[in-house]
C-alpha cells in the first residue's frame, strides 16, 4: 500500500421517497469487523503526484467495488482532512448502484499479528444506502463533512 497521504473518492446518492440517500462502505478487515460507528467510509483510496485526484477516484471506485464509475454530474465536495492526517477529496454523482453487484477488491495483511500468517480481507465488506442521519451517524468522522457539503448542494 502506497505512504501517500492522498485520497479521493466517489460518493453516489440517490433522492428516494425517504429523502437523501448515500452508498456507503463498511471498511473490511479484522479491526472494523465489530464496528459500525465510524467504520463507514467513501469507497476511496490513496493516489500518487502523478494521478489527478478525479483519475484516482474514479479508478478507486472501479477498484474498492468493482464496478465502472457511473457518468453523470460529478459534484465537488472538496477535501476533508482526516484524524491521520491523510487529506480526502470527493465528488458526488447522482447514481443508482445495486448493492449486490458489487464484487468488493482484496487486500492482504498478517493475521493474527504476529502469526506470520497473511490473510486477504475485502476492502469493504459491505455497501449500502443510508439516509444522510444514519450516514452521519456510521461514517469516518471528518467525512461527515462531504455529507454536508451535499445536503446544501441538493437541498
Amino acid at each position: 500500500m502506497s505512504t501517500g497521504r492522498r485520497s479521493a473518492g466517489l460518493l453516489l446518492f440517490r433522492h428516494t421517497d425517504h429523502g437523501l440517500e448515500v452508498l456507503l462502505g463498511h471498511m473490511g478487515g479484522p479491526f472494523f469487523a465489530r464496528r459500525d460507528a465510524g467504520a463507514w467510509t467513501v469507497p476511496k483510496g490513496e493516489y500518487e503526484p502523478d494521478e489527478t485526484a478525479w483519475e484516482a477516484a474514479r479508478r478507486e471506485f472501479q477498484e474498492e467495488l468493482g464496478l465502472p464509475p457511473p457518468d453523470g454530474e460529478a459534484v465537488p465536495l472538496g477535501e476533508v482532512r482526516q484524524t491521520g492526517g491523510k487529506a480526502v477529496t470527493a465528488w458526488a454523482i447522482e447514481a443508482e448502484l445495486d448493492p449486490a453487484t458489487v464484487v468488493p477488491g482484496t487486500f492482504e495483511m498478517e493475521w493474527p499479528p504476529k502469526s506470520g500468517r497473511r490473510q486477504e480481507f475485502p476492502e469493504l465488506d459491505r455497501v449500502e444506502w443510508l439516509g444522510l442521519e444514519q450516514a452521519r451517524a456510521l461514517i469516518v468522522k471528518a467525512q461527515a463533512e462531504f455529507l454536508e457539503r451535499l445536503a446544501e448542494h441538493t437541498g
